[in-house]
């Protein structure tokens, strides 16, 4: 029998209204995956995305709660000084050190995405590059960078700007000792799926070299793979089923 639902498109939006109300649920649901995949640590963790109307306000999550329980109604509105101007709860210092920073260097990032996910943090004490080991890696062949320094958490201004200086024009990028950032240029959606395929990608590439010494994928296909893998509509193209199926199964998450 065949199906009536249709494939999904980049959404366009009438009203600035009806793309924040977007935004807010991508958010939402995105931060309730990284709490199902686990990639929650206490308070720490945070997705940003920039309020279409306001570019230098972003939404956020509210510090101290938890990612899994997240709805549209508890995300906090805060502007570039910090301030909570929409919302009852506190921002987290460190995600505002940090995502001011990068949407302020960053005018094409829409969102961001930083998490202390375990094989994130693990990989980013080794202070390296991922290589091409597989063909999801190629996605950030040639666009992840190393921050390679590590002062403490990010709670001053200026190391933020460090960290941003670090991203570069690139959709990632490693925290020495401290876990990945990843970011959209188009969405949400974007953003949350590069944090997921490059934690997954880590967890990949140390398992590979704890079995034994990895064959790479020599530079020349992995440069052909990264532009079919890796543009910035392939990662918002990779997140939808995974919307679908949070939406499906936790709706209340678009409480609003």
């Amino acid at each position: 029998m065949p199906s009536d639902r249709l494939p999904p498109r980049f959404p366009t939006f009438d009203t600035v209204e009806d793309d924040r109300r977007h935004r807010k649920q991508r958010l939402a649901a995105a931060l309730r995956l990284f709490g199902h995949f686990g990639f929650d640590e206490g308070i720490a963790g945070h997705i940003t995305v920039r309020d279409p109307e306001r570019p230098d306000h972003f939404w956020v999550n509210p510090l101290g709660m938890n990612f899994k329980l997240i709805r549209v109604k508890d995300l906090i509105l805060v502007d570039h000084r910090g301030e909570v101007v929409d919302g009852n709860w506190p921002v987290n210092a460190a995600a505002f050190a940090i995502h001011s920073q990068i949407h302020a260097a960053r005018t094409d990032v829409v969102a961001a995405a930083h998490a202390h996910s375990v094989h994130g943090k693990a990989w980013s004490s080794l202070r390296r590059p991922l290589d091409p080991l597989t063909q999801d890696s190629c996605a950030f062949y040639g666009d992840h960078a190393v921050f390679d320094d590590y002062t403490g958490a990010v709670l001053e201004l200026e190391e933020g700007k460090r960290l941003a200086h670090a991203l570069g024009p690139n959709k990632a990028v490693i925290l020495s000792n401290h876990g990945l950032l990843t970011v959209g240029t188009t969405s949400v959606d974007e953003a949350a799926w590069w944090f997921i395929t490059m934690e997954r990608t880590c967890q990949a590439q140390l398992l590979a070299e704890a079995a034994g010494t990895p064959v790479l994928i020599d530079p020349e296909q992995a440069a052909k793979t990264a532009p079919q893998v890796g543009p910035p509509m392939a990662g918002w193209r990779a997140f939808q089923p995974l919307y679908e199926w949070i939406v499906t199964v936790q709706p209340e998450l678009l409480d609003e």
